[in-house]
């Protein structure tokens, strides 16, 4: 794993910001319309457009938790890995998967380079779209969270962060959009 001892650039506003815990709820309802947004796209070097994709093709939205570029969430960096790996799986069915992380665009880009991804990774340091999504937060960053929608862009599947299920799998995600 990538984390070190180095606490650098940790505690800032964003920090404070999420630091008392608030569950995710389910305010985002399966079959309802996803709640657009638009974010640099760190990985590609642009801007997205959630509504842009559709009708085009169906979208994994993959919330992630990353305190900063060298501290990752434990829970959250295997999950990163595993998600990047298989990403061309993903893509081979006509699927894009945003991960979506609260850190600004320099430790994005940090993020980027060190873990090779490959899929867009958007940065959200002011984590109003984790909001809008109502993923939850706790002890510093938003809750991860996945969110499987359709080519119109409605939720089709969501998994909340939970201490017992962390984050959906690739294999349950795979399963989801077949």
């Amino acid at each position: 794993m990538l984390t070190s001892t180095d606490f650098t650039g940790l505690i800032n506003r964003r920090f404070f910001n999420n630091f008392l815990p608030i569950p995710a709820t389910n305010q985002i309802l399966l079959g309802g319309k996803a709640p657009d947004f638009t974010l640099p796209d760190i990985t590609n070097n642009g801007t997205v457009r959630l509504g842009d994709y559709f009708p085009e093709k169906p979208v994994i939205l993959a919330f992630t938790r990353i305190f900063t570029e060298k501290q990752y969430c434990p829970f959250c960096y295997p999950h990163i890995l595993s998600l990047n790996k298989y990403y061309e799986r993903f893509v081979e069915r006509g699927v894009e998967v945003l991960m979506i992380t609260s850190t600004d665009a320099k430790q994005s880009e940090i993020v980027v380079r060190d873990l090779g991804l490959k899929m867009p990774l958007l940065s959200n340091p002011n984590c109003r779209v984790f909001r809008m999504y109502h993923t939850g937060q706790a002890l510093g960053a938003p809750l991860p969270a996945q969110f499987i929608l359709d080519k119109t862009g409605k939720v089709q599947y969501k998994h909340l962060f939970s201490f017992i299920d962390h984050n959906a799998s690739v294999d349950q995600l795979l399963l989801k959009i077949s």
